[in-house]
């Protein structure tokens, strides 16, 4: 039987879903944050899925592309990066992606970063078709379940007084002890073997300290810090100096390939980035000044599953590690980043997620971490389902909202607890 894979409508649905106040440099996140929900419906009645960030901007982008890929093929992926996309790039070209984390902003970035919803959604609704799985789409598995590592935050016990959010269970961790004790409770959770802690947020020789004591809490496991550029060069030679001998790698300790560069030149700690290469054409002088040696993907940005094979390659060819980034996010996300990474060979770095800190998702079932790792499946697409009466209920939060979180600002939730807080300049420190 010839199946119809002709796509017939396209349904976008932009949610709101909680997030705990975790702590970062520009700020703490809000209580709710803003994810996209893309669904591409084929003649046949098969429906691929797709998420990526709900910000307005990427919703003024997404609503006409959605309605320019009615009637073409779900197979047609190179022809769905084809379509020219109407950014306005004084709105983006420059700016620092405050809300993200990811270095600055672009109009090839943005467009990129709503095409990928759409490129997962059809590898989905083709994996559906063919009854196999998306990782069959691009070359098939080389591992048969994806390591994650246990993603530490500074964070509040509460958002702030009056502030409508949802109850969170967590605590505070506001110093060595709150970290090593948030450390262990997600260990106990999930089973991780490695950890990484959002710094850029205190002192940094107080981060230096929380570092020594995960150190002593998990002795030989790869830990991670991450202060989001927020150091001078100096400054982070000095950490590297101090926490060489624990650190798997220094994540964007400063701003800019040059900055990197010359961290690099003067530590044997390896520096990985999601800040610095974030597109194909920053790749060749970071490469060439040696300033990264891991390369943190991200599908969403880098244009989806397919481009981050390419990157994967790339950085093969050049001796560069490769692993993953991660934002706020749910269960649709993370299943395609568990397709992708289970065919890239090189992979020898656990991936980034948040998905242990978010208690709500659009999936009928949660997809489970054990020993720190996701397995990789056999079904069909990108192997989870819908819940649709939580999709509604998350659509009608964000159609309720009039609390400003229809778009991402940490710096205006920090606000909220300190009235004169500004994003720092950088280096912070």
């Amino acid at each position: 039987m010839t199946r119809d894979l002709t796509i017939t409508e396209v349904r976008l649905t932009p949610i709101l879903v909680a997030d705990p106040p975790l702590l970062n440099t520009q700020g703490v996140h809000q209580p709710y944050t803003p994810r996209l929900i893309v669904e591409v419906v084929t003649a046949d009645g098969i429906t691929g899925l797709g998420e990526t960030y709900g910000d307005t901007k990427y919703l003024e982008l997404a609503r006409p592309l959605a309605g320019r890929l009615t009637g073409r093929s779900v197979m047609d992926v190179n022809g769905l990066f084809g379509i020219d996309l109407a950014v306005d790039a004084s709105r983006v070209e420059g700016q620092a992606d405050a809300g993200g984390l990811r270095g600055v902003q672009s109009a090839d970035k943005l467009r990129l970063s709503v095409l990928s919803a759409f490129e997962v959604a059809c590898l989905d609704a083709q994996g559906r078709a063919l009854g196999l799985p998306v990782h069959a789409l691009l070359g098939g598995r080389v591992r048969d379940a994806v390591e994650y590592s246990a993603y530490l935050f500074y964070k509040w016990a509460a958002h702030p007084a009056g502030v409508p959010a949802e109850p969170d269970e967590w605590g505070p961790a506001l110093d060595p002890a709150g970290v090593v004790a948030q450390a262990r409770r997600l260990r106990e959770l999930h089973g991780f073997g490695s950890f990484k802690l959002k710094g850029g947020v205190l002192p940094p020789e107080e981060e230096t300290a929380a570092v020594r004591a995960l150190a002593e809490a998990f002795p030989g496991r790869p830990l991670r810090l991450d202060p989001n550029g927020a150091w001078s060069v100096a400054t982070s030679l000095k950490v590297a100096a101090e926490l060489g001998d624990v650190l798997e790698y220094l994540e964007d300790p400063t701003l800019g390939t040059p900055g990197m560069a010359a961290v690099a030149a003067g530590t044997d700690v390896p520096l990985a980035t999601n800040m610095c290469v974030t597109t194909f054409g920053e790749i060749r002088e970071a490469f060439e000044r040696h300033a990264v040696q891991v390369v943190l993907s991200d599908h969403h940005y880098w244009g989806g599953l397919r481009n981050t094979q390419h990157l994967a390659a790339i950085c093969a060819a050049f001796g560069v590690g490769v692993s993953m980034h991660s934002n706020t996010h749910l269960g649709i996300s993370l299943a395609a980043m568990t397709q992708v990474a289970s065919t890239v060979p090189g992979l020898h770095h656990a991936c980034d997620s948040h998905y242990p800190w978010q208690s709500e998702d659009v999936l009928t079932e949660r997809l489970v971490l054990e020993g720190g790792r996701i397995a990789v499946g056999d079904a069909p697409g990108l192997g989870v389902e819908l819940d649709r009466d939580e999709l509604a209920r998350l659509h009608r939060r964000w159609a309720a909202d009039d609390g400003g979180y229809r778009d991402r600002d940490d710096a205006a939730a920090m606000r909220v607890a300190e009235p004169h807080w500004r994003p720092p300049v950088m280096p912070r420190w």
